[in-house]
């Protein structure tokens, strides 16, 4: 007669192995049925103040403020443009690259930076050169056109 191929070892570990499963799955059970996180709705609601920070409380309704929705601006807010029409304007050139064609002037009234392309310039320019020069409005914003250098 053949001998089993099981022995006693094995059967120790084997049973043992079972008892953990059992054991682990005890605990997931035990773990998920006492767990207070997540059974109540109420529990998981956070508000947002008026500061914007989180927090448990609902807003009090009489601090409620009504907002229109055509007074809310969404981007940026345009400055109000100086007529740029026969304007002679003077400014700094702070940037050229003769060999790209472009630039940029710094108007001293607005402090705003202005390109300029290489067709608009009446004379040569360097940086640093004190310019007058009038704008127009672009694509991409303002242009500078008719630059000459102050002497």
């Amino acid at each position: 007669m053949a001998r089993s191929q099981q022995t006693w070892n094995k059967i120790e570990n084997e049973k043992k192995k079972i008892k953990k499963k059992k054991d682990k799955a005890a605990k997931k059970l035990e773990r998920s049925t006492n767990t207070s996180d997540g059974n109540n709705l109420d529990d998981m609601i956070a508000y947002v103040d008026e500061y914007g920070r989180i927090s448990d409380t609902p807003p009090d309704p009489l601090a409620k403020k009504v907002i229109k929705a055509e007074d809310i601006e969404v981007g940026v807010r345009k400055k109000e443009d100086m007529d740029p029409v026969d304007e002679n304007r003077t400014g700094i050139v702070t940037f050229f690259n003769d060999s790209k064609g472009f630039g940029f002037i710094k108007d001293l009234a607005t402090g705003d930076s202005v390109f300029v392309h290489i067709k608009e310039l009446e004379e040569p320019i360097k940086e640093n050169n004190k310019v007058t020069f009038k704008i127009e409005r672009g694509p991409k914003g303002l242009n500078a056109i008719e630059v000459k250098i102050v002497r």
